[in-house]
């Protein structure tokens, strides 16, 4: 999409469109909890192939057995050239570049004879709804992504009690073999959420936290659920399973605007900008994909 305006008359929205992308985000990303419930949204960005840099360090924290006593260390024949707290790890931070990935762009004409509408208000309405359509277009990518970095899968046979019991007893074993620290969330299909549902455990003798009327599970086997669109799954999984907060998710705006139009009384409306994703390769190993689930 050209950028000259031919002299014409050009007023830029990039301010509003990132307060609507950041506020639809919140309430219509499916994998918000993902990167933390918020996504960067920066207005203004010129032509640049790197979102941000995040300090980064490949150093693992390193813990002690004990402290040292022996009285030739620090003291002593040891003075001056030993320590009680073990050999020193220096921690270095590394800036590490993080890229666009992918582009977006809208492009529609407001013509003041045929809007049957304020004009302002039309704008401002067509704003809106481009944020909504921009966010459904994130929840698809950031499928893709969550798919892609997965560092384990695990493989549901069918929908019946025993398997959907199985896998989420390896899930809890798995999350606490690899000690991750934080909110475990399992977004999953509509099948397997049905089966969560119906399933023997979730039950008020057993203290579940599942209400059945409403047919809305909060929490089974120690993961929050929560149903995701069927289309929002990569083909062949069923479930995505992680640690909350443990990526980024961030767009950069090159522009969002209205231009008068040569073509017709009226305003076009252009909008065009990159975004990406990003995690720790640390963080990977707290993704599961679960893939499988074709039967009963």
């Amino acid at each position: 999409m050209s950028t000259a305006n031919q002299n014409l008359a050009a007023r830029s929205y990039q301010k509003q469109f990132r307060e609507l992308l950041q506020a639809v985000f919140r309430t219509q990303a499916y994998f918000r909890d993902f990167f933390g419930g918020e996504i960067e949204a920066l207005d203004g960005v010129q032509h640049n192939e790197t979102a941000f840099y995040v300090k980064t360090s490949d150093i693992p924290v390193v813990v002690g057995t004990e402290y040292d006593k022996d009285p030739n260390t620090a003291f002593g024949t040891g003075t001056s050239n030993s320590n009680r707290f073990g050999p020193r790890t220096e921690i270095i931070y590394q800036d590490t570049p993080v890229p666009y990935t992918w582009e977006w762009v809208y492009h529609e004409g407001i013509d003041r004879h045929t809007v049957n509408n304020d004009f302002q208000a039309a704008v401002a309405d067509r704003l809106d709804l481009q944020a909504q359509a921009k966010i459904k277009k994130f929840n698809s990518q950031h499928s893709k992504f969550i798919s892609s970095i997965a560092a384990k899968t695990e493989t549901l046979a069918d929908y019946s009690a025993d398997n959907v019991l199985a896998l989420f007893n390896e899930l809890s074993k798995y999350y606490i073999n690899i000690q991750a620290i934080g909110n475990k969330v399992a977004n999953v299909n509509a099948d397997l959420y049905n089966a969560i549902v119906d399933h023997p455990l979730m039950t008020t003798g057993k203290h579940s936290t599942a209400n059945i009327d409403e047919n809305n599970v909060v929490r089974f086997k120690g993961f929050t659920i929560n149903e995701v669109p069927d289309e929002l799954l990569q083909d062949g999984e069923v479930a995505y399973v992680y640690i909350t907060g443990i990526g980024k998710a961030f767009t950069g705006i090159n522009t969002a605007r209205t231009i008068e139009s040569e073509d017709f009384d009226g305003v076009a409306l252009q909008g065009a900008g990159k975004a990406g994703e990003f995690i720790l390769d640390d963080n990977k190993k707290a993704v599961v994909k679960v893939t499988g689930g074709s039967g009963e």
